[in-house]
């Protein structure tokens, strides 16, 4: 300390080189610096961001030879008024469109198609650790092992939040907080400044240090043939960056806990003419939800595909999990995206479009209106006001039914 006075003192009187101010140190303590904490000492993942994963007595183990039976499925039907009110709507949004086709049309059929959305969700939790510190200030209080020992990563207690949601929490690990001298500036609070090496000047970029520019005296530097120093003001040295001259850091470990939803989804393609993408843009009926620690394969489904993707997908993150991550919940649904393709005639041409999706939009309330999604092709040549062919158009609304 009385070091670290007197070069602050010389400093301040002469301005001059100080020898006893250090370089900058390195950013980071160097191994070795910190003192081993008990439960934190063996990582995973690096230095900077030791990971652990669940103890065996937090990892959910399955049960063999264990399987999810479902109700028995009712695809839902879309009626002649529903599917003419869904066209009608679209072309009632299209200024240049006449309704006259719609209303006239004659239904040929309507070809419901059972489309199954299976959806897998495991809610896990990730916990990691890494050292930080911040400068020290006397009197501050130290949570430190005189208090007793560190919890280990997974037992440091922490509130969970909505299950199947995403978060992150970071906070101190009881118990691991040390003072120690700066590593960058070695507890002197000030580092030699870079520029100018520690002498308060620099040599004038103008005469180059020789005080004379075409015969006469430097003008910028005055015939000095130096500067001072702009990033230091003239004291050779700056307050340090990482202690900010209090000499001293509050190191400690700080925990980030992850909550993340891993949502795995899989449509069977039961209609080519129908691009599959489409369907992540509405939702179906969830008529099949199953909500437990783990899940288990579904069996006796009447789509054999879907059984088969779930097995897979069950196995998949239980592989990808069980080592670096703790399952705290798993839920798989099965949703019933209704579609119906609608196949009419005008004027002696055949056409079609799809009815798709069941929302539940605005207010949660009984009664409430479900929408459903249009997809439209091949529109007859009269329904435009100026087209002169017929034409694919891929446009979707929402439709009140």
């Amino acid at each position: 300390m009385n070091t670290v006075k007197n070069c602050d003192l010389l400093l301040f009187l002469t301005g001059a080189f100080d020898p006893n101010i250090p370089e900058e140190g390195p950013t980071a303590p160097p191994a070795g610096w910190l003192d081993v904490i008990h439960g934190y000492q063996d990582h995973k993942g690096g230095d900077a961001d030791p990971l652990y994963p669940p103890p065996p007595a937090y990892t959910p183990q399955p049960e063999l030879n264990k399987n999810t039976l479902v109700p028995n499925v009712r695809v839902p039907m879309v009626s002649e008024a529903v599917a003419r009110d869904a066209l009608l709507r679209f072309v009632d949004s299209k200024w240049r469109y006449s309704s006259k086709p719609a209303r006239n049309l004659v239904f040929k059929e309507l070809k419901p198609i059972t489309v199954y959305r299976y959806r897998l969700e495991s809610f896990t939790e990730t916990r990691t650790s890494a050292w930080q510190f911040e400068p020290y200030n006397a009197g501050q209080l130290v949570d430190g092992p005189q208090f007793g020992a560190s919890p280990p990563p997974w037992d440091v207690p922490l509130a969970l939040p909505p299950a199947f949601s995403d978060r992150v929490e970071k906070l101190r690990v009881p118990h691991s907080s040390l003072v120690k001298l700066c590593h960058k500036c070695n507890g002197c609070g000030r580092t030699r400044c870079g520029t100018c090496h520690g002498r308060g000047r620099k040599r004038c970029i103008y005469c180059h240090g020789y005080r004379r520019k075409r015969n006469k005296r430097c003008t910028s530097c005055n015939g000095r043939g130096h500067k001072r120093c702009t990033l230091c003001q003239g004291q050779g040295s700056r307050s340090c960056s990482v202690c900010l001259g209090t000499q001293q850091l509050l190191h400690f470990i700080l925990l980030t806990v992850t909550w993340k939803n891993d949502v795995s989804d899989f449509i069977p393609d039961r209609q080519p003419d129908f691009p599959d993408q489409r369907f992540q843009q509405v939702s179906g009926d969830p008529y099949f939800v199953d909500a437990s620690v783990l899940v288990y394969p579904i069996q006796g489904f009447p789509d054999q595909e879907i059984c088969d993707v779930s097995t897979r997908l069950i196995n998949e993150h239980l592989r990808r999990h069980r080592d670096t991550r703790r399952i705290l919940q798993q839920r798989q649904t099965i949703e019933l995206v209704p579609l119906t393709q609608a196949l009419y005639t005008f004027n002696g041409k055949n056409y079609n479009y799809y009815v798709y999706g069941a929302e539940n939009q605005g207010p949660k309330r009984e009664g409430a209106p479900l929408f459903h999604s249009v997809l439209v092709r091949n529109l007859p040549l009269c329904i435009l006001g100026s087209a002169v062919m017929d034409i694919n158009i891929y446009l979707y609304i929402y439709i009140y039914i």
